[in-house]
């Protein structure tokens, strides 16, 4: 049904505050308003329903019949729409939206999420993995965890870790080959994502003039079905180490030489400007900042 006037919810709200005070002034310091801001805003009222609600006496003001009428009613209303607008932003405060990449999720998010839940208990967690960038304007999520270079328009970006990688695959495909002497060895091998552009940054580091261009082209899309390649003994990945350290220490996986590289690529938290003072992002932020040791700015 179309309203033949339109509903001025500016001049309800004063009304409301002045008939529960009994004070144009009283009401105007509530509000941050003036009295003359207020007055104006209770003639609109009193001009769109045609009748006085207020009659004016010296040092007070009285409600009308009309006024006596309505301010119960309109008290009723703006309470209900602050227990709506309390249980949305409850409801939203209670979840928080985590959009990060397969590998980030598997080897430190999932292994060490349960501390922010122990700290905050009211906050449940749902997590999104993905190697794409999320669009936060396109997409329900609070923060991303991404690797880049921190330059992302619109957003706040925190670091929180270096991404390195090396050449790292299982023992006994090492043994089996009689040992890796030397980087150039490893193309001897089995290339696990020979298409990742890590090899060559590492193989021109390590000094092997040749590449990995003649190797099968496959690329698996994600580090951690890389990694899982070759703890199967399927060839060997190229991976960050730290995310490796406990398989490195139970045999699955070995790390033939030291050297590692980065192509300028880092971790870092992201989620957008005007939202840094969201109470469940400020927590997740201070969390994770802190398990990283990475001061706040």
């Amino acid at each position: 049904m179309k309203l033949s006037r339109q509903i001025p919810l500016n001049a309800l709200r004063v009304f409301e505050a002045v008939a529960r005070l009994a004070s144009f002034t009283k009401a105007g310091e509530e509000l941050g308003l003036t009295q003359t801001a207020v007055s104006y805003q209770i003639k609109l009222l009193e001009e769109n329903i045609g009748e006085q609600l207020f009659l004016r006496r010296p040092r007070q003001i009285e409600l009308t019949d009309t006024g006596k009428r309505l301010a119960p009613k309109i008290a009723e209303v703006f309470e209900m729409l602050a227990e709506v607008m309390a249980s949305v932003r409850d409801d939203t405060e209670a979840t928080l939206h985590i959009h990060t990449t397969p590998t980030f999720a598997i080897h430190w998010l999932a292994r060490c999420i349960g501390s922010f839940q122990m700290h905050h208990p009211n906050i449940a967690v749902r997590l999104t993995t993905s190697d794409t960038l999320i669009d936060f304007s396109k997409e329900a999520a609070d923060v991303a965890i991404r690797s880049g270079r921190g330059e992302w328009p619109g957003l706040r970006a925190h670091p929180l870790m270096k991404i390195d990688f090396t050449p790292m695959l299982h023992p006994k495909l090492a043994e089996a080959a009689g040992g890796i002497p030397t980087p150039a060895d490893l193309l001897n091998l089995r290339i696990i994502d020979p298409e990742d552009p890590w090899w060559d940054l590492w193989l021109h580091a390590a000094g092997v003039a040749d590449t990995v261009g003649t190797h099968p082209r496959n690329l698996l899309g994600a580090q951690t079905l890389a990694a899982s390649a070759a703890m199967a003994g399927q060839g060997v990945a190229i991976l960050t180490p730290q995310f490796y350290a406990d398989d490195v220490a139970a045999g699955r996986l070995y790390q033939p030489f030291d050297l590692t590289c980065t192509d300028g690529r880092d971790y870092w938290l992201a989620y957008p400007e005007n939202r840094r003072n969201v109470l469940k992002i400020k927590a997740f932020r201070n969390w994770i900042l802190g398990e990283f040791g990475v001061a706040q700015d």
